[in-house]
């Protein structure tokens, strides 16, 4: 019986603990909130995570987060670090394996961890160090931290009192000695310095300078577990019998049975909204602020002890248990369905009015309203019994287009509503009224589902119908522009209607369908039109622009259409909510950011939306109301302007799977071919949405797209020094405007080192050098082997012609003699005797000068310079012509063959100038260079024609002559002619092939260039 009644007791005392916390919260609640009223505990977004989801075994002790972003959890396991997606449990050797009690973030974003004994580690830029050893700290064991005002730390020792660390250094605030030998475990300065302890069994102390007092007058139990201290000097006090209040004068009970309020205060928290957060034994969680308290029973599913309490900087609220952590988080979204008492059944349509009550009509029929929580419904002049299409509104009266009741109008009269009803009886078109709508000139008209609209002004009806210009009997939503036109969305089309004339636009004026949903005319005058495919602007008078190159989700149908006071559209589709930026979408110029996609995750219970005349509204605040198919959804878009940015972080660098340090320029050995680097960016709100651009400088010329990936990875870097460079989105879209940066370098193999490659280089060089000589010396080699078998050859054909044919010329021209000599002169013979004599004489005169040349001669090189210069005086052409030879360099010996080569090449290049030139100047250049030979022949005439210094002149080998000469020493001939400047004749012959053996170059080098010698040609 005792077990059955305390059974029954419990959801009373329950109940009765809840009013309780409501009288406080009024009665001491601050004046102003930046607390929204109408959110639920149950719209809040929870997440949990247990051993199931990789959390370490618990339970948790204290939870907090340090500059860069990192959520710290203080477990029996040890201390854990979680990023939003991954749990580390930390061991090194500066991190002693053990419970972690406590966590505290000072002002200088240090990390205080407190564990079992007399351990206080301080954790900085990721290194622990002992802060006690290296603060000069006695050996204490600590109780209990918090964090001061001040941005220091306030510490409970068990031996000696309370300390303060601040910059460095530590300070007594109070002895032990006063706190009567019971343990503290709870301890917090207030805004004015005081410090407050709460004890084991000894109650409430506050330090006040230099005296240590008692208050536990009021106190609904000696045991002190937690304590909060508001900016207006009041005091949270948590006990084991539930909370107390200090109001600066005295601690505060509310005047409850010592019965009613047994619950264990283990942990509090106040939040960014003014919200008092209460983690309490095995009744969950309690929040409390200035509309009351509500109970998070079981929140975790499973009745545990909620033992730690903390908010980010995001605003999100952890809760630690005795088996994991949970996230309670605001979202974007207020939503109200079946979990608030509100109709959730889909297809609502919903109008705001002057005073910020949302109406909306569920599809089972009735008219609801809501504001600030509460709601109600209403069902006069038979609504409950139908269903309501539309609802539009001014000056508190209500217009309603039902399924079969035609039009209603409710006012309100002596507090009660009153209805009447218009239906065909009276004029009206139809009686299934879909869309109803309120213009400036107070006329409603009222759009049906089969026979057209009807404009109801001064008690009449005027319908009008296909017949008339519109698009569809069936009429979807109406809108009235900015000048006066009424526009009117049906299935087949959109129709105008303007002084008194009708136009209709289908897909070939722009619409990406036929079939019109919704109409919007923004702030700016532009009008937008939400159709089964998509959306469209009409601007200007300028005809309607489809707009194509839009994320999917603006693709879909488009079921309704709002706009913020930022310039933000919001938008329902078939499956998503979006939000866009206007101007951008006008001018065609999205970028990231400018489109955001809300789900699940951000307090939607539905994404998909509904087909009515008007499901997406804006209130006279801003809010943006949403009629889903899972309730009705509302954002304060104001709510979202500050979003806090996401922390991004580069933690490591790995290089074919081997970590390198990255604690400076991060150095990665050569031949490493798959370089990751890993980073985090700090969202703790909806980690999965954060994104990521990347930059590789060095190697990447611009930044990544967007990307969810934690890593970067690169493949076959050439050794160079590199900068990664990382930024990072929030959940929102919002990127944060500082960097990450790692510089590191990746080092030569010793193939690719500099000097390897220099070496390599000199080779090739030196390589292609001596290929070079040997070919040149083989060439040479060759020629002179050519050289000497024509050599000989010449010599043995001299021999012949002078032993053989000039022997028997000589024998013959002697007998002539005889012959003549014997033959009369008066007789007819002897004249012919004598030319044949003469003739002789001519033919073995050229016999010998023939057996002459094809000898070689041993007359030095000079002999080329005389040779050219005897031929102005060999030839009677080109004798008023200017002539010289100019002679520059050592002289050495030339090879006797190609002596004769080069000259017979000059004489012809002479002999033309001479002939046909018409020069008043020519010249001849013999240069002896220690590299080659070079002949150069110029004159300043008339020049020769392009065809002839091409293929030579037909019948006429000269240059043709000249060019085979070339080619059979091995030598280059170039010819340049022009009719203004004459004409240029260059042989060079390669030194190695042009002298002789035996003169070597260093010698020639040596001795110098000597100045040149100018011989005329009639010297």
């Amino acid at each position: 019986m005792r077990s059955s009644n305390t059974s029954h007791s419990r959801p009373l005392a329950r109940c009765l603990a809840l009013g309780w916390l409501v009288g406080v919260a009024l009665l001491f609640a601050p004046a102003a909130l930046a607390v929204d009223p109408a959110r639920a505990i149950s719209q809040y977004v929870r997440d949990r995570w247990g051993p199931d989801q990789g959390f370490p075994r618990g339970p948790v002790y204290a939870i907090s987060q340090t500059p860069d972003g990192y959520l710290w959890i203080g477990t029996e396991a040890g201390l854990v670090r979680f990023d939003g997606l991954n749990f580390r449990l930390i061991r090194g050797k500066s991190m002693p394996v053990g419970s972690v009690l406590g966590l505290t973030e000072d002002g200088e974003g240090n990390l205080w961890v407190r564990m079992a004994g007399p351990t206080l580690l301080r954790y900085r830029d990721g290194v622990f160090t002992d802060a006690m050893a290296r603060l000069g700290m006695p050996y204490s064991n600590l109780t209990v931290m918090s964090r001061a005002p001040n941005g220091g730390v306030v510490l409970a020792r068990l031996e000696d009192g309370a300390v303060l660390y601040h910059r460095g250094r530590f300070d007594a605030i109070a002895a032990a000695t006063p706190l009567a030998r019971s343990p503290v475990l709870s301890i917090a300065q207030a805004s004015d310095g005081d410090v407050w302890m709460g004890t084991r069994d000894a109650g409430l102390f506050r330090v006040h300078g230099d005296r240590v007092a008692a208050l536990n007058n009021g106190l609904p139990d000696m045991k002190v577990n937690c304590l909060l201290p508001e900016e207006d000097g009041r005091l949270w006090v948590g006990t084991d019998n539930g909370l107390a209040l200090w109001d600066g004068a005295r601690l505060t009970a509310g005047g409850k049975p010592a019965e009613v309020n047994r619950f264990q205060a283990l942990a509090l928290v106040r939040d960014r909204d003014s919200n008092i957060w209460v983690g309490t034994d095995a009744h969950g969680l309690i929040r409390v602020n200035a509309q009351g308290a509500a109970y998070v029973n079981r929140l975790n599913g499973s009745g545990e002890a909620i033992t730690a309490l903390f908010e980010d900087r995001e605003g999100n609220l952890w809760i630690g248990s005795s088996n994991g952590i949970e996230r309670l988080r605001d979202s974007a979204f207020v939503t109200y369905s079946s979990p608030e008492g509100v109709p959730a059944d889909g297809s609502h349509p919903i109008f705001v009015d002057s005073e910020g009550r949302a109406w909306f009509a569920p599809v089972a029929g009735g008219l609801w309203w809501l504001k600030d929580g509460k709601h109600g419904q209403v069902t006069a002049g038979g609504v409950g019994k139908d269903v309501v299409y539309s609802i539009t509104g001014a000056n508190g009266e209500l217009w309603l287009g039902r399924q079969r009741g035609g039009l209603t109008r409710l006012t309100s009269a002596a507090g009660a509503a009153v209805a009447k009803t218009y239906t065909r009886a009276d004029g009206l078109a139809h009686d299934s009224v879909y869309s109803v709508y309120l213009s400036r000139d107070g006329a409603v008209w009222a759009g049906t589902l089969g026979g057209g609209v009807s404009r109801f002004h001064a008690g009449k009806f005027t319908n009008f119908t296909a017949a008339d210009g519109l698009a569809s009997n069936t009429v979807a939503s109406i809108l009235e522009g900015a000048d006066g036109t009424m526009w009117f969305a049906t299935p087949t089309g959109l129709s105008a209607l303007s002084k008194g004339r009708w136009r209709s636009y289908a897909m070939e004026d722009g619409l990406p369908s036929a079939n019109v949903n919704s109409l919007f005319e923004d702030s700016h005058g532009v009008l937008w039109a939400g159709t089964a495919a998509g959306l469209a602007s009409f601007r200007d008078g300028t005809g309607f622009q489809p707009h194509k190159d839009v994320p999917a989700a603006l693709r879909e149908q488009i079921l309704g259409i709002g706009e913020d006071h930022s310039g933000w559209l919001w938008m329902a589709t078939s499956s998503h909510v979006v939000r866009v930026q206007r101007d951008k979408l006008l001018n065609g110029s999205l970028a990231d950011g400018d489109v955001r996609e809300y789900g699940l995750a951000d307090g939607l219970r539905g994404v998909e939306g509904v087909k009515r005349h008007r499901s997406v509204v804006s209130d006279s605040r801003g809010r943006i109301w949403f009629s889903m198919n899972a309730g009705i959804s509302m954002v304060d878009p104001a709510r979202l302007t500050n979003s806090t940015p996401a922390i991004v972080r580069i933690h490591t660098i790995d290089a074919d799977g081997d970590l390198a340090d990255i604690r400076g320029p991060a150095r990665i050995p050569g031949g490493k071919r798959r370089i990751t680097l890993h980073y985090d960016g700090l969202s703790l709100s909806i980690p999965e949405r954060v994104r990521y651009r990347y930059r590789l400088d060095g190697f990447d010329r611009d930044w990544s797209d967007p990307v969810a990936a934690r890593e970067a990875v690169y493949t076959n870097l050439a050794p160079a020094k590199y900068r990664f460079r990382v930024i990072a989105s929030n959940p929102d879209g919002v990127w944060n405007s500082e960097e990450a940066d790692l510089e590191f370098e990746i080092a030569p193999l010793f193939w690719q080192a500099w000097w390897f490659r220099m070496g390599i280089v000199l080779a090739v060089a030196f390589a292609i050098v001596f290929l070079y000589q040997y070919r040149l010396h083989d060439l040479t080699r060759q020629l002179n082997l050519r050289f000497e078998e024509r050599l000989a050859e010449r010599t043995r054909i001299a021999q012949e012609l002078h032993d053989t044919l000039l022997q028997g010329f000589l024998s013959a021209s002697m007998q002539l003699h005889i012959v003549a000599e014997k033959v009369a002169e008066d007789s007819p013979a002897k004249p012919p005797l004598n030319r044949v004599l003469q003739l002789m004489g001519q033919v073995i005169e050229e016999g010998r000068n023939a057996v002459r040349g094809l000898r070689s001669s041993q007359s030095k090189s000079l002999d080329l310079e005389q040779a050219f210069c005897q031929i102005q005086q060999e030839t009677a052409a080109g004798a008023a012509a200017e002539f010289r030879v100019i002679t520059e360099g050592q002289l050495r010996p030339l090879h006797p063959v190609l002596r004769d080569d080069i000259y017979r090449i000059g004489r012809e290049a002479l002999v033309n100038a001479f002939r046909h030139s018409k020069a008043e100047s020519i010249e001849v250049e013999i240069d002896y260079g220690s590299r080659e030979f070079r002949l150069l022949v110029r004159d300043n005439g008339c020049g020769i024609e392009p065809g002839v210094l091409k293929s030579g002149r037909e019948g006429h080998w000269g240059l043709p002559g000249m060019r085979e000469r070339a080619e059979n020493i091995g030598a280059q001939l170039n010819l340049w002619s022009s009719a203004a400047a004459g004409t240029e004749v260059i042989l060079s012959v390669p030194a190695q092939i042009a002298y002789q053996a035996g003169v070597t170059k260093s010698r020639w080098r040596w001795l110098g260039r000597p100045k040149s010698r100018q011989n005329g040609g009639n010297e």
